[in-house]
């Protein structure tokens, strides 16, 4: 979907922050990590016990520097509830941390491993050595000055977090950790004006359309009163059984720091974005126009698709893409009699009322009818349903200046519902056409589905459980919107018209996305070509557009992992023939969580090969 869309959020993070990887760091930093990670077994121990706690390990120390982590239970006594991601602690731990998960790895034999681990070792290696190389050739130098993100920008994610989507607000100490960690918080700004200087120092300037979207997103925060921002959240849900002294001492606490400290750091951010970085900001919105821009656009391609695709490659599949859905689109068009040309037709689709809701409780109420409806088909292609259920719910903070939303699961109790947390400002501009398949990607059998299967499988390591891997995660929720079909959905003709505007949408993805960072394509051209392709209201195309800017190359793993998994499906139906099993390709696809595409196909080839 529009928006983060299931995104891997600690890879947002880790664009934020500017760094991750590996490399020697000073005694007391690298001494200061070691000691608050689990210890690693000796090396008598076997090879898969030495290897998950090694992931284990790795996964305590990675949550304790997450600004927005899924749980605190890792931080030792003494651990900050905030480690600010822009700061050189930050950073040296984080490369401490990659060098210790590679020096880890080389003391394991993948070979004397299990199937399971065995793809867990390749995923860890894969990551580990990405980080690392990412260190030496220089792209976390150029990152970590260029740290403006208005789509993932820890000034947009920690508002919602705090707010609900992800922070635990239930006793006196989650209370006081959560003031500790907006007295962090505001401290980033501080940091990120100063990453930014630097970036003007070296040459490394971000656009001109970031900058103005950020000072937007500061504007509308400036403009909340205190108990409406979402900082305030938790002081409105404050527990019944607080004392009375305790709940006026956190209201008048949470209030002074918002006045005091929250709202004045994104004043100043706004101050200085305006009046000194905005001048200097590139007006070109595409990497290519920044210093060493295009070898950082190619590495952008490869961390998000995990392939070594150049972006010429990847423009061509898409403009072909393109062609073909345009195709499919036609047909519709004519089955629904519409008169108009394929133009014609999406301005129909963007205008007509009929095709859009005006109370958010509706729009909830058919998401829940169609997942219902999904429900009932899953048994014919899926040997395995997980427990946790699935709900849409209101996205939290300026719905104004979001996208339309993302998926974030819950624990994994098997009973916290996930959530896709859904954008219901300008309701004209989320059309039902599109909501079978949304709910296809976002709930069943996509992110949802996916993500919880693994998150309910305790007997996984950590790095299958709870890693994240775009090409994988979002191919898997693009390739669960083309199994509409065989779960009964798209009978309505402009539900399957949808299907296509959706899929138009990840084509188009392709060409405009390497379109604005290698080919120097301009915002408003890239703008012109969604909306010549797609039925998508002009708002959200702009909103889509800016994203790209925002989050180079990520746009492209959909296609790219969707159209893998697609091959490889159309291998296992041509080797195994009349014994293929839909349901058995797709354990086999799941059973091991997000990982790099090169991984899954050998895990599937190794699956083809096994005896019957």
């Amino acid at each position: 979907m529009s928006g983060t869309e299931g995104t891997s959020r600690r890879e947002a993070m880790k664009l934020l922050a500017g760094a991750a990887g590996a490399s020697l760091v000073p005694g007391a930093v690298r001494a200061a990590v070691d000691a608050a990670a689990p210890a690693v077994p000796a090396a008598a121990e076997s090879p898969a016990a030495r290897l998950r706690a090694l992931i284990e390990a790795s996964d305590a120390a990675a949550t304790r520097l997450d600004p927005t982590p899924r749980s605190a239970a890792v931080r030792a006594p003494g651990d900050p509830v905030f480690v600010d991601p822009l700061s050189d602690r930050w950073f040296d731990a984080a490369r401490a941390n990659a060098e210790r998960d590679l020096a880890g790895l080389r003391t394991i034999d993948p070979a004397a491993l299990g199937p399971v681990d065995r793809i867990a070792w390749e995923t860890f290696e894969y990551r580990a050595s990405r980080e690392h190389d990412r260190f030496r050739s220089g792209y976390w130098d150029v990152r970590r000055r260029t740290p403006l993100n208005a789509s993932f920008g820890l000034h947009v994610e920690l508002p919602d977090y705090v707010n609900g989507a992800g922070a635990s607000f239930g006793s006196v100490a989650d209370y006081e950790a959560g003031l500790e960690r907006l007295d962090g918080f505001a401290g980033w700004f501080d940091s990120a004006i100063a990453r930014l200087k630097e970036g003007i120092a070296s040459g490394h300037l971000q656009p001109q359309v970031i900058v103005r979207q950020v000072i937007a997103q500061c504007d509308a925060f400036l403009a909340q009163p205190v108990e409406q921002t979402p900082f305030y959240g938790a002081v409105t849900r404050l527990p019944g059984g607080f004392d009375a002294a305790t709940r006026a001492r956190f209201e008048r606490e949470y209030r002074q720091s918002i006045e005091r400290r929250v709202l004045p750091g994104y004043a100043r951010l706004r101050t200085y974005l305006h009046d000194d970085y905005l001048p200097r900001a590139t007006e070109a919105p595409g990497l290519w126009a920044m210093k060493d821009g295009l070898a950082v656009y190619a590495d952008e391609l490869q961390q998000h698709t995990t392939t070594t695709l150049p972006a010429d490659a990847i423009h061509a599949t898409g403009l072909a893409e393109v062609a073909r859905i345009r195709s499919g689109m036609e047909a519709v068009r004519r089955e629904v009699g519409y008169d108009g040309d394929l133009a014609a037709f999406f301005e129909h689709v963007r205008t007509d009322p009929k095709f859009y809701f005006t109370k958010p409780e509706d729009l909830i109420a058919k998401f829940e009818e169609i997942e219902q409806r999904i429900w009932a088909g899953m048994p014919k292609l899926f040997a395995r349903r997980p427990r946790a259920p699935f709900t849409v719910r209101a996205l939290p903070s300026i719905g104004g200046q979001r996208g339309t939303g993302y998926y974030r699961p819950g624990p994994p109790d098997g009973v916290t519902p996930g959530v896709l947390w859904f954008n219901m400002a300008m309701l004209n501009t989320r059309p039902i056409p599109t909501l079978e398949t949304l709910t296809l990607h976002e709930g069943i059998p996509g992110h949802h589905f996916q993500v919880t299967l693994v998150l309910e499988d305790a007997s996984l390591p950590a790095i299958l459980r709870f890693g994240g891997i775009t090409a994988y995660s979002e191919g898997w929720g693009l390739y669960a919107e083309s199994l509409g079909p065989e779960l009964g959905m798209f009978v309505d003709p402009y539900q399957r018209f949808g299907h296509l505007d959706m899929n138009m949408l990840r084509a188009v993805r392709l060409v405009v996305d390497t379109g604005l960072h290698a080919k120097q394509w301009t915002r408003q051209q890239a703008i012109d070509y969604m909306l010549v392709n797609t039925s998508m209201a002009p708002r959200d195309v702009a909103v889509e557009i800016d994203r790209y800017i925002s989050y180079p190359g990520q746009a492209c793993a959909y296609k790219t992992g969707a159209m893998k998994l697609q091959e490889l499906r159309e291998r296992a139906t041509q080797t195994l023939g009349a014994k293929f099993d839909i349901k058995d390709f797709h354990s086999c696809v799941l059973d091991t969580g997000a990982v790099p595409l090169a991984v899954l196909e050998r895990k599937v080839e190794r699956w083809l090969a096994a005896p019957a």
